[in-house]
């Protein structure tokens, strides 16, 4: 099994995968005029406005649930792993993937609002590529394969990654315990209690659907990720004379000849994509299910949950590790010879060992517990994340087939992610994030060619950007003026939940013209 994930890996995750994030990320920055940047104000203001409605949730419960989905693994064990095998100079390709992905993270979340529509069982919002690239490429064959790869991705390959990281870090902690056997794996009785803690929970939430995930993940992300960030600023500001040569090893490593050969790039790219996930079609979901005045503010929010991700969570862990000098480098030959060996050459890369080592250093047995804490409610609003994303492509598989159809796809979904998560839980790291790397990969490759042809066949989450700031211009969602969106203007066809809205809005302006 081992030796065909690894075989998967190098067709789906080869050189054309890496260039083509990269490719779609400057593709879109250029037509967008830097989005990214020039709205970055706007972004801000955005984060707190608007409140959730019956059949939908703010845009920050949006950006919470998406974070969810994004600051897990990738940011603590992922950029562990990008060092440990592609060098300090992956980090730069961290920044660069997120720095331009940001813009592809506006383009497929806004697609995700248009083309969003309302569950016919459940009447909550529900979008992702599948519907866009159902409606507005009128290719429902494509919408279909991008459903069922997601839930393969989301519902089987990566729920076991985020699990395996958070039993490893109890582990760390308070060690292995008893040894066990289960299911043919040796394991210990700590890591059993921990995946019984992390399934109990689990499953009281999943159950709960879109709102109590929202719920949860809005006040636990947020405090985590901050905590963690405040945590990494005092390590580099005890080890502040590190921080220029820390940058030199970033950037000078980006351009080596170990760079150049694809280790720095290859994996920077990689574990970039895995952790901000611009591009991999996971944000369109929870953009969709956001209470939105026009489809571009949650494109805008979705963006910056990307720097979020990248830029603050991961770069606060490269800082710890480099600044700490808790990291080994392994190299690219067969022998997997070290070229940088700075710790015991048994401590697992693919793991949260080097960040706790580094949280270790300097706040002891403390910032050991704390990144295993850390770990827990980034890797478990993860997988709360994931599961909603399985649950939205089951809706739009089912969506015509009925409620028992659909419940019964749901409560598949729900069971099968929770055997994932065991299963993650009791195997070793190294298969268990192969089988994310397929995950990803997949959903990147169909949703990056699929927003591509998009633009190519109808750009609407261009022109609808044009309409946004122009309205902005205009006075927007001020007291006086509200933004208006008519799908109809921009000649967009299958925007049903839009077409709709603003035929209510053009009735409620003519009973209270005063209003409008």
């Amino acid at each position: 099994m081992e030796g065909i994930v690894s075989f998967l890996n190098s067709i789906i995750w080869s050189p054309a995968l890496i260039y083509l994030c990269l490719g779609a990320g400057l593709f879109y920055s250029i037509l967008t005029r830097f989005v990214q940047v020039r709205l970055f104000k706007e972004m801000l203001r955005l984060l707190f406005k608007g409140k959730p409605d019956n059949d939908g949730i703010s845009s920050f419960q949006a950006l919470a649930v998406s974070l969810a989905g994004r600051v897990g693994m990738g940011n603590i064990a992922g950029v562990a792993a990008a060092i440990g095998f592609g060098g300090p100079g992956a980090v730069f390709w961290m920044w660069v993937v997120a720095f331009l992905g940001a813009s592809t993270a506006y383009v497929e979340s806004t697609l995700g609002q248009i083309y969003k529509e309302r569950d016919v069982l459940t009447g909550e919002y529900r979008g992702g590529p599948a519907y866009y690239f159902e409606k507005a490429l009128g290719q429902k064959w494509y919408g279909i394969l991008f459903a069922i790869s997601s839930i393969i991705a989301c519902g089987v390959f990566l729920p076991g990654v985020q699990a395996n990281g958070v039993i490893n870090a109890v582990a760390e902690v308070a060690g292995e315990g008893t040894a066990m056997t289960v299911m043919g794996v040796e394991t210990g009785s700590v890591r059993l209690i921990a995946l019984g803690v992390i399934l109990v929970i689990l499953g009281f939430i999943i159950f709960g659907g879109i709102k109590r995930i929202a719920r949860f993940t809005e006040y636990a992300v947020p405090f985590m990720a901050l905590g963690y960030i405040v945590l990494a600023l005092l390590i580099m500001f005890a080890n502040y004379e590190m921080i220029p040569e820390v940058f030199g090893m970033i950037v000078g490593d980006a351009f080596t000849a170990q760079a150049g050969f694809g280790a720095a790039i290859g994996w920077g790219v990689k574990r970039g994509v895995y952790s901000n996930e611009a591009g991999q079609g996971t944000g369109p979901h929870a953009a969709a299910a956001a209470a939105v005045d026009h489809p571009s503010q949650q494109g805008l929010v979705q963006a910056f949950s990307v720097y979020v991700d990248t830029l603050l969570v991961c770069s606060a862990t490269a800082f710890m590790i480099l600044s700490t000098k808790m990291y080994n480098i392994q190299g690219t030959l067969p022998d997997g010879e070290f070229i940088v060996r700075n710790v015991a050459a048994d401590v697992e890369i693919n793991s949260p060992s080097f960040t706790q080592m580094a949280m270790q250093s300097v706040y002891g047995t403390f910032g050991d517990s704390f990144i295993a804490v850390a770990v827990f409610f980034f890797a478990f609003t993860t997988i709360l994340a994931y599961y909603y994303i399985a649950e939205v492509n089951i809706s739009y598989l089912t969506r015509f087939m009925g409620r028992g159809a659909s419940k019964t796809g749901l409560f598949i979904v729900k069971v099968v992610i929770m055997i994932m998560v065991a299963y993650g839980g009791i195997n070793t790291a190294g298969f268990i994030w192969g089988l994310g790397d397929v995950g990803v990969g997949l959903m990147a490759w169909l949703n990056i060619v699929g927003i591509i042809i998009v633009f190519f066949v109808a750009r609407p989450a261009l022109e609808i950007l044009k309409d946004y700031e122009a309205q902005l211009k205009a006075g927007g969602g001020t007291s006086y003026k509200r933004f208006v969106f008519d799908p109809a203007k921009f000649g967009i066809k299958g925007a049903t939940y839009w077409e709709e809205r603003h035929q209510e809005n053009l009735k409620k302006d003519q009973q209270n013209p005063q209003d409008s």
